[in-house]
């Protein structure tokens, strides 16, 4: 499939989408963000990637929506133009996804960075929602995913100065996973997913969805949702095999049924 704003290519068993707006810094507009939800949910799909890695170039993970989209709207067509809607759908997939994060990700790209799974970041990353900057704020998630993430104090700071924090600092707040230099950051992503990719797939995905439970439901819930989808995992041809080669003092070959 062929795609102006995105590229999208297989390395093994992980799924690599790369943000191709360059010259303008991956700024997200609203064909951007459809070529991407559209391919995610292709592999997603696709049984023989087991993992996925999101990045953009060295200068800029992605640095903004596109304003020039948005600058003359009014409220009522923005309401129907519900451009965030897509958005959701991101939620949905099942596979991990890895952000291989380089210089900014601000605005959308912070957004979108935080609906990744696991996040690798260049110790040049500069991470924020400058949107009241604008006279706007964040509206695709901006304001719930960060004050999860670093807090209420931390996320109060973010959001009504506009600036941005290092790479190290995200770390100390955990918004990021790891910092690496800038020359190895998409290196040690896929080393990574290349690690996630060997597990046992259908394990992973109800791993994926356990921990979003834990994000947005009482204990209680999570923790039934959690026994219920070790249960259902006694089904499934990797547990044999997991438990199985365990005993045996072997490698397991997981086949993701």
């Amino acid at each position: 499939m062929g795609y102006d704003y995105i590229k999208a290519e297989r390395e093994g068993a992980v799924g690599v989408i790369a943000l191709n707006r360059p010259e303008v810094l991956n700024a997200l507009n609203l064909q951007l963000i459809d070529e991407l939800v559209t391919e995610l949910e292709r592999m997603d799909r696709d049984d023989s990637i087991r993992a996925i890695v999101l990045t953009g170039n060295e200068r800029a993970f992605a640095a903004g929506a596109d304003i020039g989209e948005m600058a003359d709207e009014a409220a009522i067509s923005m309401l129907l133009k519900d451009q965030f809607a897509v958005w959701d759908r991101i939620a949905g997939i099942s596979k991990p996804i890895l952000a291989a994060v380089s210089g900014f990700a601000l605005g959308g790209g912070c957004e979108l960075m935080m609906n990744c799974d696991i996040i690798i970041a260049s110790e040049t990353t500069k991470i924020g929602q400058p949107e009241i900057k604008l006279g706007v704020m964040p509206g695709a998630g901006g304001t719930q995913r960060l004050t999860k993430a670093v807090g209420k104090v931390k996320a109060m700071e973010m959001l009504l100065t506009g600036e941005p924090i290092s790479a190290d600092e995200a770390l100390r707040y955990g918004l990021v996973n790891k910092v690496v230099p800038v020359e190895m950051y998409f290196h040690e992503t896929m080393k990574l997913a290349r690690k996630i990719a060997e597990q046992p797939p259908i394990a992973a995905r109800l791993i994926k969805k356990s921990v979003l439970k834990a994000i947005d439901n009482p204990l209680s819930e999570g923790l039934d949702y959690e026994r219920n989808c070790f249960y259902l995992l006694f089904a499934s041809e990797d547990q044999k095999e997991g438990m199985r080669a365990f005993i045996e003092k072997r490698r397991p070959k997981f086949s993701g049924r």
